[in-house]
């Protein structure tokens, strides 16, 4: 009996360690979003410090989209340690729903928080209206946000498809490598040119000057801003 009381106290203090440590879980869509991941580690740290938890791993997903677990390493390799028994940490502190998953199915999303919880770990949304306590308002809250999140991603598809088309309509070249004896063309609103973009050029932002030079690999994306033009003879 009393081996077994020291076993028990000696225990203690190494469980009650891994409850104040916390794994922080990063992403963003897309690698324009250049301040995404910054922002919530910022925000992440708030939360840590005002609930006293130390922030000992960190799992990041830059440029993947949410819609699904496959290509996502972060959280492939947070689920994974979280299973193995490897995670030295009691939680894990994610900035919103969102950036947990835009999963369509919102079963999934549910489905690797629950693998966290049966490990013991617990998971945090730092920006939410409410605490991940599991009492039913906040299983309400939660489905509901992760509904939001699902729709959301629907609704800017259905946007963006619907833009591309209406430019491509147009006559404009909508993303990807211009095609043979094609070039790139600059132009405004009212669709007068501001010049050529060669190759390895960009068409810059907040600038007065449009045939900036930026290195790149390649072409760059043609923008909507982009007509079909073919060579010149001099080209």
């Amino acid at each position: 009996m009393g081996t077994e009381l020291t076993v028990q106290h000696a225990r203690l203090p190494r469980r009650r360690e891994r409850e104040l440590r916390a794994a922080q879980y990063v992403r963003m869509s897309t690698d324009r979003q250049q301040y995404s991941i910054a922002n919530q580690m910022a925000l992440i740290a708030a939360y840590a410090a005002e609930h006293r938890l130390t922030i000992v791993r960190t799992y990041i997903d830059e440029g993947i989209s949410g819609l699904r677990i496959n290509n996502r390493l972060g959280l492939i390799g947070l689920i994974n340690d979280v299973q193995s028994g490897a995670a030295d940490f009691g939680n894990v502190l994610v900035r919103d729903v969102s950036r947990w998953g835009r999963f369509q199915d919102t079963d999934e999303s549910a489905y690797y928080e629950f693998i966290c919880k049966l490990a013991g770990v617990k998971v945090f949304y730092c920006a939410e209206v409410f605490e991940n306590d599991g009492s039913p308002m906040s299983g309400l809250w939660k489905n509901m946000k992760r509904l939001m999140a699902a729709e959301d991603s629907r609704n800017q598809s259905a946007k963006v498809f619907a833009g591309q088309s209406r430019i491509a309509g147009l006559g404009y070249w909508v993303g990807g490598r211009p095609g043979f004896a094609l070039r790139r063309e600059l132009i405004d609103a009212t669709g007068k040119s501001r010049g050529f973009l060669e190759h390895g050029q960009q068409k810059a932002l907040q600038t007065d000057h449009p045939m900036r030079s930026r290195s790149c690999d390649g072409y760059s994306k043609v923008s909507s801003a982009g007509r079909r033009r073919p060579l010149s003879p001099a080209s």
